[in-house]
Parts: structure tokens; sequence; C-alpha cells
């Protein structure tokens, strides 16, 4: 499968692109039904909320893998970390062909997936989640240029109300300066240099099987579930090939697993 010039031209300028249906549906289910197992038993590595919430942007950049599950007492998993190496239908996922030549015609180059960052099932606790509020991916990861794009799957519908991903189209290609982000590297909502742009923001129901593409200096957002079901959806990242990890950052620190095109 090929993106048309249109899809491309719109991925280019608005930083995403939605493919309805995608994933097979059944494929939707198992990797779902997995993932509920890990969750319910709270495999790790995790991330709980309480750690998302509470990290600084110093505490955050440091993270170590795999020691949330030593917190006490009830705790809400955010996400499933480290997917790739849990479960062959996840590496599966990761590694699908029919997508491959959509990442090369997205990052103009060869996809390679990076092991490091996202790599995970991130869920919405029905009343426990958190809202998830404006920031751009790239600012913890260290590569010599921002040629990422991460794959977000949807297990089942996706809206507003259960916390559906939402965009500023364009955001990737603009300059910010750091006063418009707070201490913990947040798009700021309190300023008014900031709301001309957030009242652009845009989002569109996901049904399950469906894929979004985002650059990874978009900035997105995503409500707290409302409903009484579990939000669970799964995200990986891939980058062009010659895109080199910082020696010495986490980004580095992992694998990586090229995706040739046959």
């Amino acid at each position: 499968m090929m993106l048309t010039q249109a899809q491309l031209e719109q991925f280019n300028a608005d930083g995403f692109l939605r493919l309805e249906g995608f994933a097979d549906k059944a494929l939707c289910d198992t990797i779902k039904d997995i993932a509920q197992a890990h969750l319910k038993h709270k495999v790790p590595p995790i991330e709980t909320e309480m750690e998302y919430v509470g990290k600084t942007k110093e505490e955050r950049k440091l993270i170590s893998d795999g020691k949330s599950h030593l917190v006490e007492g009830q705790v809400t998993v955010r996400r499933l970390r480290q997917v790739y190496h849990r479960d062959i239908v996840f590496r599966q996922w990761m590694e699908n062909e029919a997508i491959r030549p959509i990442l090369k015609q997205v990052l103009g180059e060869a996809p390679t997936i990076t092991i490091a960052h996202h790599n995970s099932i991130m869920t919405k606790m029905p009343h426990t989640s958190t809202e998830t509020r404006w920031h751009q991916d790239f600012r913890y990861w260290n590569f010599e240029n921002d040629n990422l794009v991460s794959v977000w799957l949807a297990l089942d519908e996706e809206y507003s109300d259960n916390g559906v991903l939402e965009f500023i189209p364009g955001s990737h290609k603009m300059a910010f300066s750091s006063d418009q982000f707070d201490e913990k590297e947040y798009f700021r909502e309190d300023t008014p240099q900031n709301h001309a742009l957030i009242e652009t923001k845009t989002s569109h129901p996901l049904k399950k099987g469906d894929v979004v593409l985002f650059h990874c200096k978009l900035l997105h957002r995503a409500n707290k579930n409302l409903t009484d079901q579990p939000k669970i959806s799964f995200v990986y990242t891939v980058k062009g090939v010659s895109n080199r990890a910082i020696s010495g950052t986490r980004s580095a620190a992992y694998e990586e697993v090229p995706l040739p095109i046959t």
C-alpha cells in the first residue's frame, strides 16, 4: 500500500494522517486480549498514572523502565512499556510489512523502529485516568534530527469522552519560545500567546483498526476517560534509517529494528 500524493501532502502540511481501517479487526482483538492480561497482572515494565503526573522534567528524562511495579498500594497503569519484547503478536504488528512503504514515504527514507521510545500499550482507564496535556514527544528524545513518526493503532473506538488524540495541525513546523512551555515542557494554556493556536486544534473519532501517523514535534493531547470502559491503544515510533540517536542518551540505550522493504 502507498499513500496518494494528496495524502502525503496532507501529512507534510498537518503533521498527522489517519489511515482508516488499516489493521485487521481480529488482530486488534488479539492484541487487546494480550494487553489486558498484562494490565491485570501489572507485568513490568509499566508506567503508572501517579508516575506520569508526579514526575518533574528532570525525573522524566531519567526514568528507568521497570521501576513502577515497585510502587506500593493500588496503582492505575498508564502504559505497558517495552512491548516489542513482550509478545510475538506485538512484535509482528510493529514489523508489519504492509505499512513499511507508507513509512518510507513520510520519512523520505527506509524506516527503523526505535525501541527506546513509545513502544507501548497506552491506556485511559475509566475514571482514574488523567488528562494528557499539550506536548511534543520529541522533547525527551535525543536524535540528530526530528525525522521520527509515531504509529498509533486504535484497538477499539476512540472519541472525545474516552480520550481520543487531539492535534494542532502544522505545529510540527512551528518555532516556539521556551516561555510557551511550562517547567515540565507542556505547552502552556494559561498564556494569550498560545490561545489562538490551541483554538485550531482538531481530532477525529477512531474506529477499531484505524491507524494515525503523527510527527514527533506535533503538539497533541487527550482528555481523561469519562466512560465506564478502558481505552487501550498501541503506539510505536519509527525514524529515518540515517537519523542516529545521540550517544550516551536513553535514545541510544536500546536496540533498533530496521524495516527493509522487499
